[in-house]
């Protein structure tokens, strides 16, 4: 399974779906989707009906394999079921995408420019249950808002350390050091992540691979070098807060670059739309994310 899953995700056509949004996100990833907090009086009721929207995504014959080649799950969706299978095999088995988890415990206070990610203490553990709901790989997330070498070389640094326990525990991480769209100096952290990345690149062991989620470059194609890696996988991008029309034009110029978008892949879905209109509303976010993934 994994041989054919790694198959899918180096060489395969089409993007990777993010339904990752954790505690923080929720409100809002439910709120777009119609949902107020009104509705829900707690957390569970929340997380309850968050899995409810996902469960809609992923059930709709909309998100099927021929345009998605993996989605990132949050802990929580995980561990729950759909149509009475853990999600990671329902992707796996009913839809053919790879499941991904995200596994950073959210960001530190900014410091030098950048957030690091906070401690992920319980992360062996974690890994070890990704293992058994049969989870092909990982996701964790830093930003970097200002151009400092320090700060990044931080960030980096931090990502790598823990992408080698993740391919220790047989798991493949998506390294996600992101560029804020916002900053002033967003071509110069650019320049600076890319040589910090590729001098770990470097370095790495046999069979230490990796997959690399980064934010669309102000140059067009500054990251071909690492997309071309042999140690990396695959070259995802986050949409960043871009909207999706503009983070598909954006996508389109960088060669082998594909999206890994959350907020544009269900930024038209609603609550309140009948099953017919939700599915169309995805079969188009999904169409126009996977012409500019191809």
């Amino acid at each position: 399974m994994q041989q054919k899953q790694l198959e899918k995700i180096k060489n395969g056509k089409g993007f990777v779906a993010a339904l990752d949004q954790s505690g923080g996100s929720t409100p809002k990833a439910l709120a777009a989707y119609g949902i107020s907090e009104d509705v829900y009086s707690n957390e569970d009721e929340m997380f309850d009906l968050v899995h409810e929207m996902r469960t809609r995504i992923i059930t709709s014959p909309a998100f099927n394999s021929d345009k998605i080649l993996g989605a990132i799950l949050f802990e929580q969706t995980m561990d729950r079921e759909i149509e009475g299978m853990y999600t990671g095999d329902y992707l796996a088995e009913k839809k053919g995408i790879v499941p991904f988890l995200k596994v950073d415990k959210g960001l530190a206070e900014e410091s030098n420019g950048v957030q690091l990610m906070k401690p992920i203490n319980d992360l062996e553990e974690t890994l070890k249950r990704a293992n058994e709901r049969h989870i092909f790989g990982t996701k964790m997330r830093s930003v970097i808002k200002e151009a400092n070498p320090e700060g990044i070389k931080a960030v980096v640094d931090q990502q790598f350390e823990i992408g080698k326990q993740i391919i220790a525990a047989g798991l493949v991480p998506i390294i996600e050091p992101e560029v804020d769209i916002n900053s002033t100096e967003k071509e110069k952290c650019e320049e600076l992540l890319k040589g910090e990345t590729l001098r770990h690149l470097n370095n790495l062991g046999e069979n230490e691979d990796v997959m690399l989620k980064l934010t669309i470059p102000t140059v067009t194609n500054t990251y071909k070098e690492l997309i071309d890696h042999p140690k990396v996988i695959r070259v995802v991008a986050l949409s960043g807060g871009y909207s999706t029309n503009v983070a598909n034009e954006k996508l389109k110029l960088n060669d082998g670059l594909i999206a890994s978008f959350s907020r544009a892949l269900s930024q038209d879905l609603n609550a309140k739309q009948s099953d017919e209109e939700f599915d169309a509303a995805l079969a188009e976010a999904v169409g126009s994310i996977y012409e500019a993934s191809v």
